[in-house]
């Protein structure tokens, strides 16, 4: 008798539905292919989510919640909250390893902007990430790896606005990695808040790596 089947996980398929959704836009992206990923059937994912469209409103509201453990995680690799925070900037430059990868990332958020149900779950992750980016701010500021400003609102704000046009600038010129493109723009924010051991500080942000679990960014 053949052994019983393995039960797959909801975090695995969301985990197979990512890597899916990494190579395929949404007009490309089928239940067939994430169920290959998933070594599942379509029809098994039919029974569990009901559609496509079910399985990624389950794969957004799941990961909506998720930036206080990618924070977490990143606090744990690197001492230091400014390590944190470049390491941070490497996190969500994975979503344009190339040009093609950073529009179909588009292409997605596209669907969380326009539809109502997608986007209720883009603005909490995007407050909860705030949050979080705010907190390590704080901590920077506590630590004096930051001095000159006590406003960590203003600057989580800053950085947040930031990050997210270096990488649409990065789109346009592809011009070395995006992850060095957006560390040179965080750079140049930061550098008048910055001692000088801050800055040594470099050295084990591009040492340090955070584990892949941690930079998982919808």
């Amino acid at each position: 008798m053949s052994p019983r089947p393995r039960k797959v996980s909801d975090d695995e398929v969301f985990q197979a539905t990512h890597r899916a959704m990494s190579r395929l836009g949404p007009g490309e992206l089928t239940l067939a292919a994430i169920a290959g990923e998933a070594g599942l059937t379509a029809g098994a994912l039919v029974q569990r989510f009901g559609s496509k469209r079910g399985l990624l409103l389950a794969l957004s509201d799941r990961y909506s919640g998720g930036a206080k453990e990618m924070f977490d995680q990143l606090r744990q690799a690197h001492r230091s909250p400014l390590a944190a925070l470049r390491a941070y900037s490497d996190c969500i430059s994975r979503l344009a390893t190339s040009p093609a990868a950073l529009a179909r990332n588009l292409s997605y958020l596209q669907i969380d902007l326009t539809d109502p149900d997608f986007r209720k779950h883009l603005v909490k992750h995007a407050r909860a990430s705030r949050k979080q980016l705010r907190s390590i701010v704080d901590d920077a500021i506590a630590a004096r790896e930051l001095v000159g400003t006590t406003n960590a609102r203003q600057l989580a704000r800053t950085l947040e606005a930031v990050l997210g046009g270096s990488m649409m600038a990065w789109g346009y010129y592809a011009e070395g990695t995006a992850a060095q493109w957006m560390r040179q723009d965080l750079e140049a924010v930061l550098k008048p808040y910055v001692k000088a051991e801050g800055r040594r500080q470099k050295a084990e942000g591009r040492r340090q790596k955070a584990e892949g679990k941690a930079c998982l960014v919808f």
